[in-house]
């Protein structure tokens, strides 16, 4: 009679010395280990772990593994107890459970549907159930890495340099980093953000090596270090060159966003993605320990300057001594500020409301130096507040190594929102911005032109559309465009004729640095 500690289901199996043996959790000062005789006959063992490694190494249970059913997108959590704790995935089925000690829910598990090759999420070990020994075998690493994938600075380095397609799991080839993300619901507005960012080469080399944030202090109970978290292993995930598929869930870093941001952004209600890129920018510079006077990793890559001067007007319904008058004053003369931005915000013209002779809106076309005037320290903008309105202009003091532009399409008031579809003409590569420097500025910043790296796409009504990314693949030179789970390659010409909504331009930080940009 076995005491009843012991495993109820312990393994009976063939010692090779003529006796059965019975595996059981071994007791303080066992020294057999944990291996009783099941009927007491006088077998000799050995001591120590001879039979454990035997085991180990030689686990019959490997071919059952199914790796097309894996999926670690998903987060971590046993899905009986919804604990976060001691949590294992069954490698036969997928699924997640939690503990493997005598009646837990992986140990249930594996009895019940004789499931027996399990993974601990944390530890990265693997565990044969409900036998509970170790398993040690090379064979797993693939999918230890698919877990968690893990990059070197030699890899790192090597990235844009080649354009290799890599063959997944299920027999699908993708190029890393040119990854289709899942829309659970409604969050492709934060998905072309993600891809996008992802394809800006420092940020995501800062990414990829987990040592670079890890050590970073942050105060107790901060729960925004969870964003830095959550985009690196997502960012490790798009450029692992070892998937078991050809695309990512972004299930977990979605997830951080809702929590981080109070449920202002969410995965299944649409929202806006200049909106999701100022909120996400911000946080991550601030949960990397940045503030308005230190910088962080985030705003080396993608922080400029600016002169702001601004003028306080009269109220329009003043009479017109009043305003006269009032424009003498000093609180009515031109101030100058100088501010920084992480994105620059360009105002399209208002779009005709009128319809030609066919019947048919026009769609109105603009070049984009004509709304990059904005910045060249002359063209005069009023901004209207609450209480008073102002008269300003810009001017760009310092470019960084790489520009984000925003371009206005939706007016929002207290009654509905409305889109601008005017089409922005832009050339893909070769963008000089020094006029909208300043004198001095002009002297001191010696690369001033810039390619484009990436594209943001808004398509259909402003509540109801859907976003779409085009990306540069560096290696390659190709364009491709990103909608979901959907990668196709696409021409640089058909981009401009999209109404873009976010662009990434790269700087060129000398004459030979030019973007490769295949038929650009």
């Amino acid at each position: 009679m076995l005491s009843s500690h012991r495993s109820a289901s312990c393994a009976t199996r063939d010692s090779g010395f003529g006796s059965r043996l019975c595996r059981s959790r071994p007791r303080p000062g066992d020294p057999w280990g944990g291996v009783q005789m099941a009927q007491h006959r006088p077998v000799p063992v050995k001591v120590g772990r001879s039979s454990e490694d035997r085991r180990s190494r030689h686990c019959p249970y490997l071919d059952t593994i199914n790796r097309s059913v894996l999926d670690f997108d998903f987060e971590k959590l046993c899905s009986i107890s919804l604990s976060h704790i001691n949590v294992y995935a069954c490698l036969i089925c997928g699924k997640y459970f939690q503990g493997r000690g005598l009646k837990s829910h992986a140990y249930t598990h594996s009895v019940q549907f004789t499931h027996h090759v399990f993974l601990n999420l944390h530890t990265l070990k693997f565990y044969c159930l409900p036998d509970n020994y170790e398993i040690i075998d090379s064979s797993l690493e693939d999918i230890t890495y698919v877990l968690k994938p893990t990059f070197t600075r030699q890899h790192i380095s090597g990235l844009d340099k080649q354009g290799k397609l890599y063959r997944a799991y299920d027999g699908t080839t993708y190029l890393p980093g040119i990854v289709g993300l899942n829309n659970i619901k409604a969050n492709d507005y934060a998905n072309v953000v993600l891809q996008a960012l992802s394809n800006v080469p420092p940020l995501r080399n800062y990414f990829l090596e987990e040592e670079n944030y890890c050590g970073i202090r942050r105060p107790p109970g901060d729960i925004m270090f969870l964003l830095v978290q959550r985009f690196g292993e997502l960012m490790r995930k798009l450029w692992n060159p070892r998937n078991f598929k050809a695309h990512v869930s972004p299930h977990e870093m979605l997830q951080a966003v809702v929590l981080c941001s109070k449920k202002n952004f969410q995965i299944t209600k649409q929202g806006d993605a200049v909106d999701f890129l100022s909120w996400f920018m911000n946080a991550l510079h601030g949960a990397l320990g940045g503030t308005k006077k230190k910088p962080s990793s985030l705003t080396k890559v993608f922080q400029g300057s600016m002169r702001i001067f601004s003028k306080k007007l009269p109220h329009p319904d003043l009479p017109p001594e009043e305003k006269v008058a009032l424009l003498l004053k000093e609180e009515y003369q031109e101030e100058m500020s100088e501010s920084t931005f992480l994105f620059l915000t360009l105002d399209l013209p208002t779009a005709p409301l009128y319809k030609d002779e066919k019947e048919q809106l026009i769609i109105p076309q603009v070049p984009l130096f004509n709304i990059l005037a904005k910045f060249n320290g002359n063209t005069e903008k009023e901004y209207k507040t609450y209480k008073e309105n102002f008269l300003k202009r810009f001017q760009l003091l310092k470019l960084p190594p790489y520009l984000i532009f925003c371009i206005k399409r939706f007016t929002k008031n207290n009654f509905f929102v409305e889109k601008n579809p005017t089409i922005v003409n832009f050339p893909i590569t070769n963008v000089d911005l020094r006029e909208y420097l300043t004198e001095e500025a002009q002297v001191t910043e010696k690369n001033t032109t810039y390619d484009l790296v990436a594209n943001v796409v808004h398509d259909g009504k402003p509540t109801e559309g859907a976003y779409r990314m085009h990306v540069l693949h560096h290696g390659t030179g190709k364009w491709y465009e990103l909608q979901d789970l959907q990668v196709t390659d696409i021409l640089p010409q058909m981009i401009t004729l999209s109404e873009a909504y976010i662009q990434i331009w790269k700087r060129r930080e000398n004459e030979d640095d030019t973007t490769n940009h295949t038929g650009a």
